[in-house]
């Protein structure tokens, strides 16, 4: 299985790797990865994966069988399992996301209702909420979400057993997502102001060390998906 380096450490631009496999669609398998793997609503990372004499642009990154396969943007032939390579991210689209998805983990913060989904990009990312009614200020909402952004907050990880979760499940936000369990363990995203927990969840995506880098959020438009179902968007400013 490949080695989940962005977990470990999601500012790592760079690392080198072995081809452990190919996928049918023309994937790349790696032994450990540096790109993180389309899922929970963010984008797999794009870079630059060396071997030999060939510089390879990657689109995305999937999650398969053997771990994680890296997606040629066009056609190229396939380096031999057992080459030695070199990842390089795409770090600007990277840190974007990053940026974006610690903030809408404190959105569901300022909006403490249940998600029904959500989505991140390099530009943009929304939550879905279980809100009956839109909420009466959105410039009110806009103003508390930078507040918490410009406290400075710490963002760190630890982790729990399955069987921990289980007995906490106020813990899990989504209610259409849940989160990846079966193998023993289970990644929970921290936010803390010294010694107030400001946000516990569990998450395995990528995310800033400090809720500064985010810069100022805007929310934007706040649309109605249904009977019981609001949007909420917001950008980097």
């Amino acid at each position: 299985m490949t080695e989940l380096l962005f977990r470990d450490d999601a500012y790592q631009t760079a690392a080198d790797c072995c081809v452990i496999g190919h996928t049918p669609e023309g994937g790349i398998v790696v032994d450990r990865s540096i790109f993180y793997a389309t899922g929970g609503g963010q984008p797999g990372d794009s870079g630059l994966l060396d071997w030999g004499a060939a510089r390879v642009p990657i689109a995305t990154a999937l999650k398969v069988d053997a771990g994680i396969a890296l997606v040629p943007a066009e056609p190229v032939a396939m380096p031999p399992v057992g080459a030695a390579a070199r990842q390089l991210i795409d770090w600007t689209r990277r840190h974007r996301h990053m940026r974006i998805h610690t903030a809408l983990h404190l959105l569901s913060v300022v909006i403490p209702l249940p998600v029904t989904g959500g989505q991140i990009g390099a530009d943009k990312g929304r939550l879905d909420f279980d809100m009956p009614e839109p909420p009466g200020d959105a410039a009110a909402l806009e103003e508390a979400l930078n507040s918490l952004i410009a406290r400075d907050l710490i963002v760190s990880d630890e982790w729990i057993t399955d069987a921990e979760l289980l007995a906490n499940p106020g813990l899990v936000k989504t209610m259409s997502v849940r989160p990846p369990m079966g193998q023993g363990r289970v990644r929970l995203v921290r936010i803390t102001d010294g010694d107030t927990l400001v946000d516990l969840q569990p998450c395995g995506g990528t995310h800033v060390r400090r809720t500064s880098e985010i810069g100022r959020i805007e929310i934007g438009k706040i649309e109605n998906k249904g009977r019981q179902n609001r949007r909420v968007t917001i950008t980097l400013a």
